[in-house]
């Protein structure tokens, strides 16, 4: 008996939770800029890949940094803390250019006319889907179990993982709808 609750909990210690993993020594490859299309300059079809997912989105460690980059590199100056400003609003269901993973890796990477920057040369591969994760947590398009859910500085808006998901909308249509 003493022997089968000891295994027991040793395989228990054993699972880990891939929500609270840290990249130690190496991170997880996450998806390369091959496998995302970043111009419409390029043959072939003209619709971003499927299945190009975000496996940082389930990890809470990396939402974290995407936090922690989006601070860093002032997206909140432009962004609002995701509430908008000069830039779009990054947690309404709103999506000029797409609320898929590889949208918004092309946008960080590539920046957008009238105002979005470029950042592909300043991020790794890695950093961009970090931000990529935590720009989609704002909408809540990433679990609850992984998105950050206080913040150590004042909040205008509920944590990321208290927010109920938004259906993404194109932007265009959005903008013809009425207002009520």
């Amino acid at each position: 008996m003493k022997t089968t609750v000891l295994s027991m909990l040793l395989l228990a210690s054993l699972a880990g939770c891939y929500r609270e993993e840290r990249p130690d020594p190496a991170p997880p490859s996450p998806p390369t800029e091959s496998n995302v299309r970043l111009s419409e300059i390029e043959p072939g079809q003209k619709a971003a890949p499927p299945g190009v997912s975000n496996q940082y989105e389930e990890n809470a460690y990396a939402l974290s940094q995407g936090k922690t980059l989006f601070r860093k590199f002032n997206c909140s100056g432009c962004h609002g803390q995701g509430g908008g400003g000069m830039g779009p609003a990054l947690m309404d269901d709103k999506w000029n250019y797409g609320s898929e993973p590889e949208n918004i890796y092309a946008t960080i990477v590539q920046g957008r006319p009238n105002g979005m920057p470029a950042f592909g040369g300043h991020l790794t591969n890695e950093q961009v889907w970090q931000l990529v994760a935590y720009v989609r947590s704002m909408s809540g398009q990433v679990g609850v179990d992984a998105a950050p859910s206080r913040s150590d500085e004042f909040q205008s808006a509920p944590p990321e993982g208290r927010r109920e998901k938004e259906e993404p909308k194109d932007a265009s249509d959005a903008a013809a709808a009425p207002k009520g």
